[in-house]
């Protein structure tokens, strides 16, 4: 069930927005209308008018897009802090790609025209997001980084521990594994075979429903880094 968060608690805990402060995040907190989303729900649809930015409160959410033969290609899953739309609603383009909830979500919508205003009025909230956008770039090299450093099996490792540092424990694998084969550019066959490889190395053990768990942190940096051939 999905608890009853506000406009502040959401925005509290989205770290592209955590350098805004002051009359700027009250500004933000104003705007901000609270919006739920059953599993499978569709929150952005490609090629439409970007309705403004979103900020995940709780569940999690699947970017995707879709080529001209119907091809789906997971960008990135969204999790609780993380944002969508922000680039098109800053630069007012259209949505895209496709988003929709994995699991019940609650999430914060900036409405596009009150937060673009906000934007070209709020010298103060340009600087503090500008902070928060270089971090999410540093992000996205690092998943470059993986896709073109990173063999398959590093690249699942690197991932788990990136998950089980956001998650505080047991890592909480989307309910259909392909979308994260995706996500790591690899096939759902190959992260299958990843996954199989580190249980029987003793590094993870699958636990009830789709969690994982770390077993060894330190092992798991090796093969993450390419370092660890015993398996």
């Amino acid at each position: 069930m999905m608890s009853e968060m506000t406009a502040e608690q959401i925005l509290g805990g989205c770290p592209l927005f955590s350098r805004v402060q002051g009359v700027s995040r009250q500004g933000l907190i104003g705007m901000g209308v609270v919006r739920r989303f059953i599993k499978g729900g569709r929150i952005i649809q490609q090629d439409q008018p970007c309705p403004g930015v979103y900020i995940v409160g709780e569940g999690l959410v699947r970017i995707y897009k879709l080529s001209p033969s119907g091809k789906e290609h997971v960008l990135h899953m969204t999790p609780a802090g993380g944002t969508l739309l922000e680039v098109a609603s800053i630069l007012d383009m259209n949505c895209p790609a496709f988003a929709e909830a994995l699991e019940d979500s609650t999430c914060l919508l900036l409405p596009h025209e009150p937060f673009r205003r906000a934007l070209r009025e709020d010298h103060a909230l340009c600087l503090q997001l500008l902070g928060g956008m270089a971090m999410r770039v540093r992000q996205f090299v690092g998943l470059l980084e993986d896709i073109v450093l990173r063999d398959a099996l590093s690249r699942v490792a690197n991932h788990l521990l990136g998950l089980s540092q956001e998650q505080g424990g047991d890592v909480s694998l989307p309910s259909f594994k392909k979308h994260m084969a995706s996500h790591l550019n690899l096939t759902s066959e190959t992260l299958s075979r990843c996954l199989r490889q580190l249980t029987d190395a003793g590094l993870i053990e699958s636990s009830e429903g789709s969690a994982i768990r770390v077993l060894d942190e330190g092992a798991m940096r090796e093969v993450a880094d390419g370092m660890w051939p015993r398996i």
